[in-house]
């Protein structure tokens, strides 16, 4: 256990530094003396970096991916195709696909998964503002790209439940190049550009 300092302020930025994910106290006093060993100017550019990162990203009112504007490039894009929609977990899945290069429609970024041990309903995922895109009549193809986990399938079935109402979309999901049991951000590019493009019915791989 690391004890406290005798400067405050070390402390305290130490303490902020460790409430980053995946950041414990041993690291974040490794990053803190890391700045202080560098010249002011560096923890200054850090700080308005964040800064103007926090005030100047917010989130696409259509998609719900990352953006600076009310609606994200990739959903003003004219040369997108607009009649389908990728069902991604997060903001990092999208990232990972868009580098595979083989996919040219839209997103939908649930915000997470169904995952009732941690406390998740379809409630606090963007699953409602899914059903409002399907139902303007607008979009042809839904594409399930969530992780081949039980929490995933799970989320996968429910929202195909949810579109049975709109027979004349069609579900889909990521062949399973992708290996059940894992997540996408840790699927390679090459993979994961096969799965979309050799994608199947949903219907197919449940038993209706």
């Amino acid at each position: 256990m690391i004890q406290e300092f005798d400067s405050q302020l070390l402390e305290t930025a130490v303490s902020e530094i460790s409430r980053l994910p995946g950041i414990g106290r041993k690291s974040a006093l490794r990053l803190a003396l890391h700045l202080l060993r560098e010249d002011p100017h560096v923890a200054q550019s850090l700080g308005e970096a964040i800064i103007n990162m926090r005030k100047g990203i917010s989130y696409c009112k259509v998609c719900h991916n990352i953006s600076e504007q009310e609606v994200c490039p990739i959903c003003s894009n004219p040369m997108r195709d607009h009649s389908t929609v990728c069902v991604v977990e997060n903001v990092k899945d999208v990232l990972l696909i868009e580098r595979t290069g083989t996919y040219k429609g839209l997103y939908h970024v649930l915000g997470g998964i169904i995952s009732p041990i941690d406390g998740i309903g379809p409630d606090q995922l963007e699953i409602d503002s899914l059903v409002m895109r399907v139902a303007s009549g607008k979009i042809n193809e839904i594409i399930l790209a969530l992780s081949a986990t039980m929490e995933g399938d799970t989320t996968d079935y429910y929202i195909y439940r949810r579109l049975k109402d709109y027979p004349d979309v069609t579900v889909t999901q990521l062949a399973r190049g992708v290996s059940v049991g894992n997540e996408i951000e840790y699927t390679d590019e090459i993979t994961l550009g096969r799965s979309l493009q050799n994608r199947t019915l949903f219907s197919d791989s449940i038993a209706l």
